[in-house]
């Protein structure tokens, strides 16, 4: 889980989501969601999140942003 997260922390940032221990588990299942990849399958979904951004950085950033609000 979270296998990936290191390489996003410019994402979170923008998106002003602090990781924590207590919600890297929400998040996770967050960007399966968006990139729509069985929870659990780390390879696959950083493969599908790294398509996601150097197709369109910002169309990913907002489905995040959204995904995010949505939980609240």
């Amino acid at each position: 889980m979270t296998c990936y997260f290191r390489h996003l922390k410019q994402v979170f940032t923008r998106l002003g989501i602090e990781v924590a221990s207590d919600n890297k588990r929400e998040i996770d299942k967050i960007i399966h969601g968006v990139v729509g990849i069985d929870y659990k399958n780390c390879q696959a979904a950083w493969k599908e999140v790294k398509k996601r951004l150097a197709e369109n950085e910002a169309v990913f950033i907002s489905n995040l942003r959204e995904a995010w609000i949505r939980k609240a």
